[in-house]
Order: C-alpha cells, then sequence, then structure tokens
C-alpha cells in the first residue's frame, strides 16, 4: 500500500514537472526569447510560382532580422487545402506560419466540409498584399476597350466561353460573377494552372481570361494577349491606362490578396512580434517596388484588421457560389 502510495505521488510530481516546463517554455516564449530555432513557413504552392517567390522574398528579410533560419515548405497539394490543415492542426508555439492566399477562402466557399474554419483555426497576423486580376482576351477579337468587350459579350452569336486556372480558381469565380453581372451565361474552361488557360487563349481556342497580373504581364507587353480591364477597386499603378471593372460594372470587385497565418490560438506576444516584423519589411523601397511591379498593392495591415477581411472575402464567395452553381468539378 505504502508502495502504491509512493508511486502516486511520483506520477504527480512527473505530471507537475512536465506542465511547469511547458508553462515556462510558453512563458519564455512569450516574454522575448522567441524566435529561437528556425521558423516553417508553410507555402501552398509549387516551387516557383508567385506564392512561392514572395515566401521567399520575404523569407529572405524575415531570417535577417531574426537571425534564425526561415524555412519555406511547399505544399502545393489540394489548392492549398494541405497546407491549411497542417497549419490549423500545428503547436501555436510561433514555430510554424502559413503564407496564405486568396484561394483559402475561395476553397471554404466552394467546400464546407473542409477539415478547418478558414478564419476560426487560424490566427491571421497580416494581410501583406492585394490586388485585382487583368481581364485579358486574343488581340484577334474585337473589343478594343471595356465597353465594347461587355457590348461584345452580351451579343455574342454562339457558344461564348472564358479559360481560367482551374476550378475554383479566381478567375473561375471571376467569370462566374461577369455572368451574373452582365446577365450572360458564357461557358467555363477549365485548365490545369494559369500558363496553360493563356497559351490556348493566345491560339484562339476560348474567348477570355481573368488571371493574376504577373502570369500574363509579359504575354500582354509582347502583344501576344490585349488587357481589357483590371478587377481591382481601383485602377492599379502597374495598368494605369487600364480601367477598373467597377468602372462600368458598379461592385464588380475581385481582389486577390497574400497574407500571413499561424495556427489557432497563437500567444499575443509572438503574434504582435511577427506583425511588426512583418510590416517592417511590407516597408521596405525594395519590397514594395517588387510588389507593385507585379501589379499588386503593399498592405500590412493589423491582425484583427485582416481576421475581418478573411470574414468578409469568404461571406463574398459564399454568396457567389450559392447564386452561380459554382462547383470544384
Amino acid at each position: 500500500m505504502k508502495a502504491m502510495n509512493w508511486i502516486g505521488c511520483a506520477a504527480m510530481m512527473l505530471a507537475a514537472s512536465v506542465a511547469q516546463a511547458q508553462t515556462s517554455a510558453q512563458t519564455g516564449a512569450q516574454s522575448g526569447d522567441y524566435p529561437n530555432r528556425p521558423i516553417r513557413l508553410i507555402t501552398p504552392a509549387q516551387p516557383g510560382g508567385t506564392t512561392d517567390i514572395l515566401a521567399r522574398m520575404f523569407g529572405v528579410r524575415l531570417t535577417e532580422s531574426l537571425k534564425q533560419q526561415i524555412v519555406v515548405d511547399n505544399r502545393a497539394s489540394a489548392s492549398g487545402v494541405i497546407a491549411g490543415e497542417l497549419t490549423a492542426k500545428a503547436l501555436p508555439d510561433g514555430y510554424t506560419l502559413f503564407m496564405a492566399y486568396h484561394q483559402h477562402t475561395v476553397n471554404a466557399a466552394l467546400n464546407p466540409k473542409l477539415p478547418y474554419h478558414a478564419v476560426n483555426d487560424f490566427t491571421p497576423i497580416s494581410q501583406l498584399t492585394s490586388a485585382g486580376l487583368l481581364l485579358v482576351i486574343n488581340p484577334s477579337s474585337p473589343p478594343k476597350n471595356l465597353k465594347e468587350f461587355i457590348d461584345w459579350t452580351k451579343n455574342f452569336k454562339g457558344a461564348l466561353n472564358f479559360g481560367s486556372a482551374g476550378n475554383g480558381s479566381g478567375g473561375h469565380l471571376s467569370g462566374e460573377l461577369y455572368n451574373l453581372a452582365v446577365k450572360i451565361k458564357a461557358q467555363h474552361i477549365p485548365y490545369k494552372g494559369s500558363a496553360p488557360s493563356l497559351i490556348d487563349l493566345v491560339a484562339g481556342q476560348y474567348h477570355y481570361n481573368f488571371v493574376g497580373m504577373s502570369a500574363a504581364q509579359a504575354l500582354v507587353k509582347s502583344g501576344k494577349l490585349r488587357a481589357i480591364a483590371v478587377t481591382a477597386p481601383k485602377r492599379v499603378a502597374a495598368y494605369a491606362d487600364l480601367p477598373a471593372m467597377t468602372e462600368a460594372l458598379p461592385g464588380f470587385e475581385v481582389v486577390g490578396w497574400y497574407g500571413l497565418m499561424a495556427p489557432p490560438k497563437l500567444p499575443k506576444p509572438i503574434v504582435n512580434k511577427l506583425h511588426g516584423e512583418f510590416v517592417k519589411i511590407v516597408k521596405l523601397n525594395d519590397i514594395r517596388d517588387r510588389i507593385l511591379a507585379d501589379g499588386a498593392e503593399p498592405v500590412g495591415s493589423e491582425p484583427e484588421q485582416f481576421r475581418q477581411y478573411l470574414l468578409a472575402d469568404l461571406a463574398k464567395w459564399a454568396k457567389l457560389v450559392k447564386e452561380s452553381g459554382a462547383k470544384l468539378d
């Protein structure tokens, strides 16, 4: 009996020691010794793409400022769902971060059975950039401006088609939004990525595409595609001569974004530290110039602002999906 009591006391002491060690570790992380080892930055993209380039650009600067290596972990499968799930289930210790982008909320709008909630199961830290999409057509098509494009699509004789990087992409939902805005029924043609979709547009295989600005930039400059408008709320510096879609279709806004997120319940001191570091990086001249050159705008929002932005974005896409009937398959 005494032996059993001794074992019980020892077990209780061990449990108390473990709890104390965990508390001490957490307190230490919150009190200023964070980070003291490498940080994993999960990126929902293949190496070399826009998301990956942005993650590495910020990662290099963060490594310099925090004196700890930022390791970019590319998880491109399932349109970012795998990357999101890894983040949502990781320890909230500041050593797992997530370079999320607009597909994160689009996925949630299209698939209510995701293994996480797109906002509540994460700690938003800061929206880093904001960018509209670019409406492009084959240069042999008649429209020369936005008004002509709208008239052309409304009065088109035959089957009208738009392409995108894939089902559920920003380009897909932009096309569905355009269908609703001008009351047409253009057919969506999904591709496996922006590059193949643009190759076919150059070849005249379909009629138009809402695509990321950086993806179409070289083809527009070379004259292989004609840019008609941007989907940002207002004109952007990189395409100052192009109108925003909302100038002709009030309320037509599709904004792509990149932002930093972390697992849920990340301690406030770590949130504040990471937010401060990333906002400093956004304000660096060379970083701002690179973001602007790609047709985007630097942001650097507060954590709560970013959370509210995510909720609004999710609600917007959920409404569109319901009205248009858009599906992943």
